[in-house]
């Protein structure tokens, strides 16, 4: 047994959809080697979790969704990870924009009923579409160069958006825009029913292949006027406690390395020895490290989600610990992957073996912004300037 960990609240509602989160990763783990040789978007999975009301984990209470906060959201996505990370790393694109706003309330209210109302009622997959390949990513600041134009019957938008994950699968995306060539960054709403709206398949990726990063095209796209749900205030940049979801799914995936090592040293016995090599000094002195890696990134997630849960007035505050959060728990994931495939030896290698998937997948953590380089600047930067 591990060091323990509780995931539950007091929360009711947690307690049960942690208690499915554990129930649906189980089914997912089966599928996960198929949705990851064929590079596809897992879209069994997304039915599952539609038809047991996860798309609505993070909607408020009185919009009809289960109201979980940051702590309770983080660790129902360790959990679906632990089965398909892809999986729970879509999905959690989606459920921390909506965090976000829930949180903040920083939309007309009006509008985020009516986002919710798309979600809880229609069953509707959105994700924030961002990243372009000439400003690189959106946690550098970059004005967006995609462009949304003030015409007589709404906003024409042109550009393309990269790593738009889930794009093949979205209904909705929400677009960051230079609003009207005034350098002010809008977030506007895309149905992509709409005219103009093209998804170009670019992920080739070795890692996370089912998340279906690909270019979200927007040509000429025209969305009503309050399609545009809020100009961000570019002077007060706000800290996202719902990016913690990044290292929480990778955890999960490292959980799930650390579960085979142990499992495959609790049985194989190879005939040079007299039982299974758990027995060997050196594989149980990696099977020691791998719990203190994941003793202490789960500590330090959790601990940081619970002060950003429980001190909200805290946060304006908490960036530099966010980003020591990702750097940390990312970091360990890695580590842990490695010492797992190093207790199971060239089996690992084996394109049968999870290991290496899970191998492939951890390693797009340390790409996911903020990247280690940022992170330490940020930190630096806390205590100098």
């Amino acid at each position: 047994m591990s060091i323990a960990f509780d995931h539950t609240t007091g929360n009711k509602v947690h307690q049960n959809k942690i208690k499915k989160a554990g129930e649906l990763a189980a089914i997912f783990k089966e599928r996960s080697a198929d949705i990851d040789a064929g590079g596809e978007f897992p879209y069994e999975n997304f039915e599952d979790l539609k038809q047991n009301g996860f798309l609505a984990l993070t909607v408020p209470q009185e919009y009809g969704g289960s109201g979980l906060n940051l702590f309770e959201f983080l660790t129902i996505q360790e959990q679906i990870a632990k089965g398909d990370g892809p999986t729970a790393l879509s999905l959690g694109w989606h459920l921390g924009l909506l965090l976000e706003v829930a949180e903040s309330r920083n939309w007309n209210e009006e509008k985020f009923a009516k986002v919710c109302e798309l979600v809880v009622n229609h069953q509707a997959l959105i994700n924030l579409a961002q990243t372009e390949r000439a400003t690189g990513s959106p946690s550098r600041g970059g004005i967006p160069t995609t462009t949304a134009i003030k015409e007589e019957n709404g906003w024409r938008i042109n550009g393309v958006k990269a790593f738009t994950s889930m794009a093949i699968a979205l209904d909705y995306s929400i677009v960051t825009v230079n609003l009207h060539q005034t350098r002010k960054k809008g977030y506007i709403l895309v149905d992509h029913k709409l005219d103009g709206v093209h998804i170009k398949e670019t992920w080739d990726s070795v890692s996370m292949r089912g998340t279906k990063s690909d270019d979200l095209i927007l040509d000429q796209v025209l969305v009503e006027e309050d399609a545009l749900l809020v100009v961000e205030d570019l002077s007060k940049p706000s800290p996202k406690g719902w990016y913690l979801q990044v290292p929480a799914v990778y955890l999960g995936i490292a959980a799930s390395a650390r579960d085979y090592a142990i499992k495959f040293a609790s049985e194989y016995c190879p005939t040079t020895l007299p039982g299974p090599i758990k027995d060997v000094p050196e594989v149980r002195r990696k099977i020691g490290e791998i719990e203190l890696e994941l003793f202490h990134a789960r500590e330090i997630l959790y601990s940081v989600a619970r002060k950003w849960v429980e001190y909200p007035e805290q946060r304006s505050s908490m960036g530099p610990e966010l980003a020591a959060v990702k750097h940390i728990a990312t970091n360990s994931a890695n580590k842990i992957v490695d010492l797992a495939m190093r207790i199971v030896g060239a089996r690992s290698l084996s394109a049968q073996n999870p290991l290496q998937r899970y191998f492939r997948d951890v390693r797009a953590g340390l790409h996911n912004p903020p990247t280690d380089d940022a992170i330490v600047y940020t930190l630096a930067n806390a205590v100098l300037d």
